[in-house]
């Protein structure tokens, strides 16, 4: 399981300066190694085995396996029961071409693959902040956030500090803007995730989880797993070769699919997973929306962040900056030592306080 993992240790570091929030990191960091453990795990055949078995009279067995696993298997929606009583597998029946109505499972064989391209997609809008925050607050933390700094560095950087926001006072709020932005696409990129992966699994995956947690509080002798609806375990494969005689010739081949044993338990984890990151992600949105519209709340926001700071010299600081300034300033709080930035407030409130409103 080490050498299986092993490849996604390097997305478990933690960086130094923090560019973005919790949420945000569910995103990017939670969701993508997750992502990506699943599709290696099914993948890994010394866990799971062969992917597909099939069995057929006449047919060499690696020649229907490998037939199979490219055109894909079936099962009958109508032949689902009770297993030993109503039927040998759930979807395993005798049909009738034309008559019956089958459904095919393709997307099994996709699965590594969607897994792998959804772990892009969760990691595009950290990819595009990284690129628009280009390592701003890395310079401006200029390593204060180091446990040791002599009083003459700690007052030099504070400085430096002051002076950058003097400098560029108000003309900050495209790059908070554009934190806001790659949140909103942290949401429509998960929700729209929840639609692909519905897609995906032709349309059974929007209430999968609440199909599953309700078939486990049914009585045994009434269940019906919808986990073998979607990834069944036994599946059916028809094979056509021309006989002797030139005829077509049709076997019926009975297919054991080991690797749907992963895929469904993946899809269940992914189903509370999803619908959970989701809430927590529209909340947040919630969130960042009362922080651009009520200044109030932005100064109750800093004097938490600040609690020890004097809360005049915060006031001072809130009247006079705007959304982005705000927003860096909290940014380092986050960052720098809570002493170091009790000092830069006293600094900045210093600084605007001796001078005229800009």
């Amino acid at each position: 399981m080490f050498d299986v993992f092993g490849s996604v240790r390097g997305l478990l570091k933690l960086d130094q300066v923090n560019i973005d929030n919790n949420v945000f990191r569910l995103h990017y960091k939670g969701t993508v190694i997750l992502l990506i453990a699943f599709s290696l795990l099914v993948t890994s055949r010394q866990y799971i085995g062969d992917p597909i078995d099939c069995i057929v009279d006449e047919i060499p067995l690696n020649v229907m396996d490998t037939y199979c696993w490219i055109y894909s298997t079936f099962t009958v929606p109508d032949r689902f029961g009770i297993i030993g009583r109503d039927v040998v597998q759930q979807g395993v029946a005798s049909h009738v071409e034309g008559t019956d109505k089958v459904k095919y499972h393709k997307y099994y064989q996709w699965v590594c693959f969607a897994l792998f391209f959804q772990a892009i997609l969760f990691y595009v809008p950290r990819y595009l902040w990284k690129t628009w925050e280009s390592g701003r607050l890395k310079m401006l933390v200029l390593d204060l956030n180091c446990p040791i700094v002599t009083d003459s560095s700690r007052t030099e950087r504070s400085k430096l500090l002051v002076d950058y926001f003097k400098t560029n006072l108000h003309t900050q709020n495209l790059y908070a803007y554009r934190f806001f932005f790659c949140e909103i696409l942290n949401f429509v990129n998960v929700v729209g995730q929840i639609y692909f992966m519905d897609y995906f699994l032709d349309g059974e995956f929007s209430t999968y989880g609440r199909d599953v947690v309700r078939f486990t509080e049914m009585e045994p002798e009434e269940r019906e797993d919808p986990m073998a609806r979607v990834f069944p375990k036994v599946t059916k494969c028809t094979f056509h070769k021309y006989g002797a005689s030139g005829t077509v010739q049709k076997f019926d081949g009975l297919c054991v699919l080991p690797l749907n044993i992963v895929n469904e338990k993946i899809y269940v984890f992914l189903w509370f997973w999803f619908i959970i990151l989701s809430v927590i992600s529209g909340l947040s949105l919630l969130y960042r929306l009362a922080v651009v519209l009520l200044p109030k709340l932005r100064l109750m926001i800093l004097r938490a962040r600040s609690r020890i700071s004097s809360q005049n010299e915060i006031q001072t600081i809130s009247n006079r900056f705007q959304i982005g300034d705000w927003f860096v300033l909290y940014q380092l709080g986050k960052n720098i030592d809570p002493l170091v930035f009790k000092q830069l407030i006293t600094d900045l409130a210093t600084r605007f306080e001796g001078k005229e409103s800009v």
